[in-house]
């Protein structure tokens, strides 16, 4: 007589659908996706298998209710409860779209008990292509005045803010003139932080391992760049992490210099899985652009560390057209994204402060002596003769009266100012010990910089 068959799940052929074998998860990946109408949240091990899911609609909500804060915390309840009774203690989230629910089930994830290593934003930025859809609403514009605006702003996350705004009215080709311009001043004229160089005597070489840590040495030089900064240092400064494990090593962990701040303290570093001692030296720099690590500037445990100073991720201009009577004029959209350490209006004041630097010289422009020779421009400068003002019986006096005057008390450009303020210059008497060569040789300093120095100390001479 053959033998029944045994039900799935029974003690005789132990399978996975048995309460005693259930599967155990400790770590995995949380996707939250708000759109204006639903708010869905799937969780996934690091394979990308899906575990547990769920959504405003399953959870009853229905029409416009779906879109709430309330609906998107119930459904992120709904989905997280399934994986902490599996055993889930740690977790990656990434958060999508522009719902109302984003905040509101990051809170209810949070609440949940789960330790978050990172929280990434993976909202798609539109490329620079991208035009105004085609059908727009009316738009009145005063001809009266021309004058920004901003229509939208908002802060996706701690390391992402978004900013609209609107320039009009404008003349035809001038909105063009303007957002390129615009556009290349706020990517390519702001200064940003960034750590440029780290150095433990524990690591052997960039893509080794160490006991202990869970990441390697290039995964934790990888998260030291993503590290959001904010100052307003000039130069470089010293950092420092030291940790004990076992534990988590964030951003907030990093000892930081007084002008020196973090936008984001969760963002992740390493993790310490051993009773192990984590000391890493850091190297804190402001400046623009970026910089990419060249193999001949590894030192001895030290490694440099591509820097991206840009603190304006993306930007973008569009035009628009209207007719004002007869005239045919333009409406300029500029949309900037930032990694939180300046708003989008911000960003645009200093892009707009640079470009105003850049043409000033141009309103000044004087008569001078040009001479050719070899195809190369020199232009000749006055001698300067300050030092000798001051070569008299009362020179310690007047040393002692300049040293208390700072360069910030006198009419500099703000360009200008930055240059000196590099070259470690803060008072007129700092000024004062540099000649007139030193200061032509300064980095983004100009000819009319150097004349308009000499015009300031020249006013100052009666100090005495």
């Amino acid at each position: 007589m053959a033998k029944p068959i045994p039900k799935i799940g029974s003690r005789r052929n132990r399978r996975i659908g048995s309460r005693k074998n259930a599967r155990r998860i400790p770590k995995g990946v949380i996707h939250v996706q708000a759109s204006f109408n639903n708010t869905i949240v799937t969780v996934t091990d690091v394979r990308g298998r899906v575990i547990s899911w769920s959504s405003a609609g399953t959870c009853g909500f229905k029409g416009t209710r779906r879109g709430t804060p309330f609906a998107a915390q119930t459904a992120a309840g709904n989905a997280i409860r399934t994986v902490v009774d599996q055993g889930m203690q740690r977790a990656e989230v990434m958060i999508k779209g522009p719902g109302l629910g984003r905040d509101a089930a990051l809170r209810a994830i949070r609440r949940s008990g789960i330790l978050l290593s990172f929280i990434r934003d993976v909202t798609p930025m539109p490329h620079n292509g991208c035009r105004p859809p085609k059908k727009r609403r009316k738009v009145t514009v005063s001809t009266r005045t021309l004058q920004w605006k901003c229509v939208e702003s908002r802060a996706d996350s701690k390391r992402l803010y978004y900013g609209r705004f609107i320039l009009a009215p404008l003349m035809k080709g001038q909105a063009d003139t303007i957002g390129i311009a615009m556009r290349r001043a706020l990517l390519g004229e702001i200064e940003g932080t960034c750590i440029t160089r780290a150095r433990s005597e524990k690591i052997p070489h960039e893509y080794s391992t160490i006991v202990g840590i869970q990441e390697s040495v290039h995964e934790i030089l990888m998260n030291l760049k993503e590290i959001v900064l904010r100052s307003n240092l000039y130069g470089t400064r010293n950092a420092s992490i030291c940790v004990k494990g076992p534990g988590y090593v964030t951003a907030q962990d990093i000892i930081l210099p007084p002008s020196v701040e973090i936008v984001d303290n969760t963002q992740h570093i390493a993790n310490l899985t051993e009773p192990i001692n984590l000391c890493i030296q850091l190297q804190i720099e402001r400046n623009r652009g970026y910089r990419i690590k060249t193999p001949n500037n590894f030192q001895d445990g030290s490694y440099p560390i591509d820097a991206v100073f840009m603190p304006v991720r993306n930007a973008n201009h569009s035009i628009h057209s209207y007719v004002n009577g007869n005239e045919k004029q333009e409406i300029l959209f500029i949309e900037i994204w930032t990694n939180g350490s300046l708003t989008p209006k911000e960003a645009l004041h200093e892009a707009s402060r640079n470009l105003i630097d850049l043409f000033i010289p141009f309103l000044h422009a004087e008569e001078e002596n040009f001479h050719f020779e070899n195809n190369q421009h020199k232009v000749t400068l006055p001698l300067f003769t300050f030092h000798d003002k001051f070569a008299n019986p009362r020179k310690s006096k007047t040393e002692i009266t300049l040293k208390y005057i700072f360069i910030d008390q006198s009419e500099l450009p703000p360009r200008v100012y930055n240059c000196l303020k590099r070259s470690n210059i803060h008072t007129l008497l700092d000024l004062l010990n540099n000649s007139q060569e030193d200061l032509i040789k300064m980095k983004h300093l100009r000819i009319e910089d150097v004349k308009h120095i000499l015009n300031i100390l020249e006013k100052k001479k009666h100090f005495e």
